[in-house]
């Protein structure tokens, strides 16, 4: 399974959107700040929106459908699924989350 996400660093702050074929331990990184980048400097960790795809190709073709939309397609986007911007990151499964690597640190999220 694939996804693509949206992670934002407040409600109606900073957007990222990416995709990935490991969603725990992609927002895991970006909690983490494993790689730098716009979201460790935005620190754009919250977990915000996501949709599933088959194919890492669907994921792709629709996460640079998407970087082509305004701020305001996404902002609606979010809201629609998520209209308090919660983190989302919180309901993924354990199995989505523990990585042995990052195992003293995923404590402490």
């Amino acid at each position: 399974m694939f996804f693509v996400c949206i992670l934002a660093n407040k409600q109606n702050g900073t957007l990222y959107l990416g995709h990935t074929d490991d969603l725990g331990e992609r927002i895991l990184q970006h909690k983490l700040k494993a790689n730098s980048g716009f979201s460790s400097k935005y620190n754009c960790v919250r977990l915000v929106w996501f949709e599933t795809h088959e194919t890492r190709e669907s994921a792709f073709k629709r996460e640079r459908q998407m970087k082509k939309w305004n701020r305001a397609w996404k902002v609606r986007r979010i809201e629609t699924d998520n209209p308090e911007w919660f983190n989302l990151y919180g309901g993924l499964t354990t199995d989505q989350v523990y990585h042995p690597r990052y195992q003293y640190q995923a404590a402490k999220l």
